[in-house]
């Protein structure tokens, strides 16, 4: 899916990952991360935010919620939106500064003190008893939370897995009792996904419901709220920014953006956000067939993986589909020159945090000198170094 993107725009990290696999420094299964790339992206964001007087929390679900690179990204876009409790703790140990928590996943009633320690800037709720349940956390600790509410989605336009949030009929009753207790104060609107790309062409559009996250934030300005907040993700970039603030949004959070890995970046490599990632793995064996098997482990199932690099002999092999409800322990490739022991590059979408992969970070690669400065796995918990000697490939 990003491949092309990856060999126009940042070609050295592919040279990278090849040659931390084939010396060994990292192992099959592992996403190289070009912590520059990052980083840059992250303060092109900032300065684009800042003319369009929009708030930006970045999400690092998708580079498994790396330390290394949550730091980076911090000293530009300083506030985090998480998905659940679990990845804002990490977030947080980082040094980053809670932006936006529980939108995705409620924050455990239990963890609720802990989290409302950090000051959030917004905390999510779905429904009156987590507004209560934030109420009653945050006056035991003497203050008063501000809280977005989720709006439910528009019909047919929810992911599965990802229900939940107040009807839009309803709002109004919710807003009321909301108002009512002491240690919340409704501060916004926010719903998933406001944005979309179209199928095919890549080309960004708002959905019908980010329509109704703006009815219900216009809601709340008729109830007294002075400029209620909308956080409005999906494809946050650079291009998507201007119809974020046209549409009424105050914020957005971006992920792949900062990866340069939206599916806007997958059909138009000219994106200003550079591609800061590879997939490396190796083969593991060959078929009867002469059809190559690669090491799994990381293939997410709406990665749109289309093809895989052997640099040894340069040859570009597809990747045959799967169903999604099988696991991953290899990946087919077309027959082609590959033999166990290769190294082979990859460039998809992913969701680091939801595979069982390896994550290594390489800065100096903009100077053209590369080092690996760390290694994680998929939930930003450091692992001891790898060691090895020449791959099958050879020097």
């Amino acid at each position: 899916m990003f491949l092309d993107t990856v060999l126009a725009r940042n070609p050295r990290l592919i040279d990278c990952a090849a040659d931390l696999h084939r010396t060994g420094a990292v192992e099959p299964d592992t996403y190289v991360l070009d912590l520059d790339a990052v980083e840059a992206n992250a303060a092109l964001l900032a300065k684009a935010a800042r003319r369009q007087r929009l708030g930006l929390w970045f999400v690092a679900k998708q580079i498994g919620r790396n330390p290394e690179l949550v730091r980076a990204v911090a000293r530009h876009l300083p506030r985090f939106a998480a998905i659940d409790a679990r990845e804002a703790r990490t977030l947080h140990g980082a040094g980053a500064r809670a932006g936006n928590v529980g939108h995705l996943v409620q924050i455990p009633h239990r963890a609720l003190p802990e989290v409302l320690a950090w000051r959030p800037e917004a905390v999510t709720v779905f429904d009156l008893a987590n507004a209560r349940a934030v109420s009653d956390a945050a006056r035991q600790l003497g203050r008063v939370q501000d809280v977005l509410v989720r709006v439910e989605g528009a019909p047919g336009a929810v992911h599965p897995g990802q229900e939940g949030g107040v009807p839009l009929s309803e709002l109004e009753g919710f807003a009321a009792e909301a108002e009512r207790m002491p240690g919340i104060r409704l501060t916004g609107v926010t719903a998933f996904p406001c944005v979309q790309c179209a199928p095919g062409s890549g080309h960004p559009r708002p959905t019908a419901t980010f329509e109704l996250a703006r009815r219900a934030q216009a809601l709340l300005a008729a109830r007294g709220r002075t400029e209620p907040k909308l956080s409005a993700p999906g494809v946050t970039c650079a291009a998507t920014l201007p119809m974020l603030a046209e549409l009424g949004a105050t914020h957005g959070e971006p992920g792949h953006a900062l990866t340069g890995t939206t599916p806007l970046h997958a059909i138009d490599p000219e994106q200003p956000e550079r591609p800061a990632y590879v997939y490396v793995t190796e083969v593991a064996h060959l078929l009867a067939d002469g059809r190559p098997a690669l090491h799994g482990g990381g293939f997410y199932p709406r990665s749109g993986v289309e093809s895989a690099l052997i640099p040894r002999t340069g040859a570009r092999l597809a990747v045959q589909t799967v169903p999604a409800e099988n696991i991953d322990y290899y990946r087919l490739l077309a027959p082609g020159r590959a033999r166990p022991g290769d190294t082979a590059v990859l460039a998809f979408r992913t969701q680091i945090f939801v595979t069982r992969s390896n994550v290594a970070v390489v800065a100096g690669l903009s100077a053209g000198s590369p080092r690996l400065t760390g290694h994680h796995d998929a939930l930003g918990r450091p692992l001891p170094q790898v060691t090895g000697g020449e791959g099958a490939d050879g020097p």
